[in-house]
């Protein structure tokens, strides 16, 4: 009698229990997956056409990983990310490229964005202007430096003026007197920006020069952009209206605005702003009271790093003092044909093998690679209650084996006692 197959039974139990205990164990892991042993029957020999064959135990042929998708939880911490679908994290350590399903990243003291091993995030990076740079991806790592100011070369301006309002022209020069709310019929105000990022306060002025005519005045932090031979104000365009009160008839395009140099309201000089194309076209005259309702300019003062975002897609957005963003990088997975082949290394780590080939790379939602969610983490995709049921299970199948090795020394035990 063979004691062979009760002891290759209690080993595969064992061995059993042990993936069972560390899927257990890393149930609240978060981007772990599930392991599975999976055995093998053996035999002495296999005679084809043989039907009195005994087999002779079981062996463990593999322990693979299960890379189904875990649950997905909110976090309050917007670099946590996680994958909704397939792909893997590319991390950086020590030279070697590692894959990984655990979102949780933080950035360092040299701006890089890292794993808590210190593992860098790989991806692409971004011009000055905020243009990915897709190549072979590298380390991400946000900018330091701020945002430099942009000079405003559009206004664009969206309002109705009220057809029902009286002629405020006066009959003498000068055409308008800022000061004198009778000499003209509305206002309203907009910041521009010059080439150092100041701030220069203009405000527009409208003044009903007679039926479906109206005058536009716009002054540079109190001073008119435009006078006449005598030094007065000057409308810098006159805008004419259809009798049905819809877009002007003229202007019919974007008119051309020079600002001059002025000093605004803190004493300091601002430099003179060239070219604006300032657009009137979706202007109204209609029966009804006077109001703006799209007012907006291309221009914005210098401003420091704030925060940072992450969209679906990868791209890393900074977001800047100034209210303006751009993108910093974006973040590169990548999948490969046969996952269960990659080769475990801990920390949340696999690399790759040769059973698993080469890594498919492309950015968040291209081909079959998943999406990202920023502000959340994939839990393990252990099941606990599946977990310990087969713990159970297994239990039970060392107890039957070791309970047929007892069989056996017995019965060994009763040859022996013969006489």
């Amino acid at each position: 009698m063979s004691f062979q197959q009760g002891l290759s039974g209690l080993n595969a139990a064992s061995k059993n229990l042990e993936v069972i205990g560390n899927n257990v164990a890393n149930a609240n892991t978060f981007g772990a997956k599930a392991s599975r042993a999976e055995f093998g029957d053996m035999y002495a020999s296999a005679l084809a056409g043989s039907g009195n064959a005994i087999g002779i135990g079981v062996n463990l042929q593999a322990v693979t990983q299960q890379f189904s998708q875990g649950n997905i939880t909110t976090t309050a911490n917007a670099l946590d990310l996680a994958i909704n679908g397939s792909g893997f994290f590319e991390v950086r350590s020590n030279g070697q490229t590692q894959y990984t399903r655990n979102g949780q990243f933080q950035i360092n003291k040299d701006g890089f964005i890292v794993t808590n091993q210190g593992a860098q995030l790989l991806g692409y990076p971004a011009d000055g202007n905020g243009v990915i740079q897709p190549g072979v991806a590298g380390p991400l790592q946000l900018p330091t430096a701020g945002i430099e100011p942009q000079a405003t070369t559009e206004i664009n301006m969206e309002f109705n003026l009220d057809s029902r309002a009286g002629t405020t022209l006066p009959a003498t020069t000068p055409m308008i007197n800022f000061s004198d709310a009778q000499t003209y019929n509305n206002a309203t105000s907009l910041q521009v920006f010059d080439q150092r990022g100041q701030d220069v306060a203009l405000t527009y002025y409208f003044q009903k020069a007679g039926t479906d005519t109206w005058n536009v005045f716009v002054t540079a932090n109190g001073t008119s952009v435009s006078v006449d031979g005598a030094g007065d104000p000057a409308p810098v365009t006159t805008m004419t209206f259809p009798t049905s009160g819809g877009a002007p008839t003229a202007p019919t395009g974007p008119i051309t605005l020079d600002i001059p140099a002025s000093t605004n309201a803190a004493g300091a000089q601002t430099l003179a702003i060239s070219g604006i194309q300032l657009d009137l076209t979706s202007a109204t005259q209609y029966g009804a009271g006077f109001g703006v309702t799209n007012l907006t300019q291309d221009g914005y003062a210098p401003g420091q790093l704030s925060g940072l975002s992450i969209e679906s897609d990868g791209i890393v957005m900074a977001t800047y003092s100034n209210g303006q963003s751009k993108p910093a990088g974006q973040i590169e997975i990548s999948t490969f044909r046969n996952t269960q082949g990659l080769r475990p290394l801990g920390g949340n780590l696999w690399a790759r093998t040769y059973e698993s080939g080469d890594p498919i790379v492309g950015t968040p939602g291209q081909g079959n690679l998943g999406v990202l969610q920023a502000g959340a983490l994939e839990d393990s995709n252990v099941d606990l209650t599946a977990e310990l049921v087969n713990m159970i299970t297994a239990q039970r199948v060392y107890q039957a084996n070791a309970q047929s090795i007892k069989t056996t020394d017995q019965i060994l035990q009763t040859l022996v006692n013969l006489r």
